[in-house]
């Protein structure tokens, strides 16, 4: 089994960091103790979704696992196409830098990982007939 994590793009984790630093900030200066603690269980729940938010790929099977929430098996056989895109909408990836797997008819999904030529250069070792296209060669 091979596994990838996800890579973190500044993009989403600056905002997000200022934002919770900001907010902590803002309750602790006006005495707000437990905003302060929800935010911190908050971030702590992001932080653990940051860190283990990985794909793995087996001899026959994608598995994406986000945090505790998102865990999605994905049969390699499935997949018909891979298309690097920049679409923000919510997805198991942590930057913006995505590679959008289709699979099945209509299905897919967005994921980032970190070495996205040897992440499809595997894929397409164990299906080789899947359609990949990337915005600029690399």
């Amino acid at each position: 089994m091979k596994t990838y994590k996800s890579k973190i793009g500044l993009e989403l984790a600056i905002p997000l960091s200022g934002l919770f630093v900001g907010l902590g900030s803002l309750m602790i200066y006006k005495g707000i103790y437990p905003g302060v603690a929800i935010v911190l269980v908050i971030f702590l729940l992001i932080l653990h979704l940051f860190s283990t938010t990985r794909y793995k790929l087996d001899k026959n099977t994608l598995h994406i696992q986000a945090g505790f929430f998102f865990h999605q098996k994905l049969p390699i056989t499935s997949i018909k196409k891979i298309i690097e895109t920049r679409n923000p909408i919510s997805s198991p990836a942590l930057s913006l830098d995505r590679l959008e797997i289709v699979y099945n008819r209509f299905d897919s999904v967005l994921i980032s990982p970190t070495d996205k030529m040897d992440f499809i250069a595997e894929l397409l070792h164990r299906k080789p007939d899947i359609e990949v296209g990337l915005k600029r060669s690399v």
